[in-house]
């Protein structure tokens, strides 16, 4: 199993984020899965990765070659693919993984788990999706999730269909547990 891995390019203010980090791609190393991600070496990025490596198991990055010329590429990877824009790193990360989880992030993250919760619905994959909810960091973002459906905007069954844990045990099993919902307009 591949699991792509969406977060943040800091490790931000609290080291607890940086720590979690690390646990989950131990975690992920731990239980024989290799990792799909932005290709940088700095941040949660570079983190995360550095665990899986350590653990043994496969790293693929996928960075812009824009990123990659400023020297933000993670070079002790399995492999490193270099692409013309985040458009292409987007579409080559989703073919390559077999779920999305986000770790704490900014915009960027939260492009990328949005996108492919967005192609989740649309039926253009049946991957899971998921949040890393590191100590309660996207509680907010997840009830205005639930504002979302509660307006209209959103079917609760694709709301439901992202998966919320704040344990690496639980979100893999989580993972590789998902039943996709009907996809929209079927």
């Amino acid at each position: 199993m591949k699991i792509a891995v969406f977060c943040g390019s800091s490790r931000g203010k609290d080291e607890r984020f940086a720590e979690a980090a690390g646990v989950f791609g131990q975690y992920l190393a731990s239980q024989g899965i290799d990792l799909v991600f932005g290709g940088g070496k700095v941040g949660l990025m570079g983190v995360v990765a550095d665990a899986v490596l350590a653990g043994g198991r496969e790293v693929y990055g996928v960075i812009p070659a824009s990123l990659r010329d400023r020297e933000l590429a993670h070079q002790g990877l399995t492999r490193l693919d270099v692409v013309a824009s985040m458009h292409e790193r987007k579409a080559l990360m989703a073919d390559m993984a077999d779920a999305f989880v986000a770790l704490p992030g900014g915009p960027g993250t939260m492009d990328e788990i949005f996108e492919a919760w967005t192609w989740g619905q649309l039926g253009y994959h049946s991957k899971p999706c998921a949040f890393y909810n590191v100590n309660g960091y996207y509680d907010e973002l997840l009830a205005f999730i639930l504002k979302m459906s509660g307006a209209g905007f959103l079917k609760p069954e694709y709301a439901d269909m992202l998966i919320v844990e704040q344990q690496p045990e639980a979100l893999v099993s989580a993972l590789k547990n998902y039943q996709p919902p009907t996809r929209k307009w079927s």
